[in-house]
């Protein structure tokens, strides 16, 4: 299939496949529609390939009956199916790219900036809601978080009713969430796990928030899994990149609490000689971290949130 099956048709169906997103790739898809008209929700996985855990959660949406659903889930469980085969670490084996930061992407870029392209020129348009489902990838750790779009209100509620803890307000280009805002559709990317670990209770707490979404779209009737919490804690979260690189020290576990200036770790050589020492420019807590001993020049340390003062 050159393209997807229209998201709206009136009937209670299932249609799952194969498509070329790109001439030279080729992906799976479910699309899973009631009877009942109501919004299109898209679930994506597998930007990042061995996020395993939020692979696991959208291939299980994929067995989601049509019965007692309102409008159509729409998943297309791996995007980034090479690097999911090949246990790859953010980027896209055929260009070295890191997927979710190149979007709106380009129609004749490389092989990341097309698929991103495709995403937000023939399905972005025809959904009114995007979940973008991520799971620590093999060399983080992270406290499960949702990002929004700043200033997407609606993106912001879809956060609160997934019912993650902590919610990131996530600014900047090149992000699957914020392409999408920018073309009127309201989304989250959901993190959930890390290391590339997945059991049925991360991929658990991953389906429970998009049956939450679904509930909060009255797309099915419940009853569905309470959050923890009626709103999440909204937070900015600074990411230092790595100055050098070397082996990885860091100072500070997940969700330990930093001060402004305090050192977050060091990145050392083989021989034990700091080459850097890595102070915080903002207070808050651990987030995410890098859990491996190396670290090349320009890789993200970690994750300091910052609560968000009036959200």
């Amino acid at each position: 299939m050159t393209r997807l099956p229209p998201f709206r048709t009136g009937k209670r169906r299932v249609e799952k496949g194969h498509v070329h997103a790109t001439d030279d790739l080729e992906i799976p898809f479910a699309v899973i529609e009631g009877a009942q008209e109501g919004p299109r929700l898209l679930v994506t996985a597998g930007v990042h390939g061995s996020e395993f855990c939020s692979i696991e959660a959208a291939l299980r949406l994929v067995r989601k009956p049509p019965e007692n659903l309102k409008g159509t889930l729409v998943v297309l469980p791996i995007l980034n199916t090479q690097a999911f085969m090949r246990r790859s670490i953010y980027v896209m084996p055929q260009d070295g790219k890191n997927l979710n930061r190149v979007f709106p992407g380009k129609v004749d870029g490389t092989a990341s900036e097309r698929l991103a392209h495709w995403l937000v020129t023939t399905v972005y348009p025809e959904v009114d809601a995007y979940l973008d489902l991520h799971g620590g990838d093999l060399d983080e750790s992270l406290v499960p978080f949702s990002l929004f779009p700043n200033g997407s209100e609606a993106s912001l509620g879809l956060a609160s009713a997934f019912g993650l803890s902590i919610a990131v307000s996530a600014g900047g280009e090149g992000y699957t969430i914020n392409a999408a805002h920018k073309v009127g559709v309201p989304g989250i990317i959901a993190e959930v796990s890390g290391n590339g670990l997945w059991d049925d209770n991360s991929v658990g707490a991953l389906t429970a928030g998009v049956q939450r979404v679904m509930k909060h779209l009255d797309m099915i009737p419940g009853p569905v899994q309470a959050a923890a919490q009626e709103r999440p804690q909204v937070v900015k979260m600074w990411v230092p990149p790595a100055p050098v690189a070397g082996l990885w020290y860091p100072a500070k576990e997940l969700s330990e609490p930093v001060a402004a200036g305090e050192t977050l770790g060091e990145i050392r050589d083989v021989f034990g000689e700091v080459l850097a020492t890595i102070p915080s420019q903002e207070s808050g807590f651990i987030l995410y971290r890098l859990t491996s001993l190396s670290v090349n020049k320009g890789e993200a340390l970690l994750g300091v949130a910052t609560p968000v003062s009036g959200k």
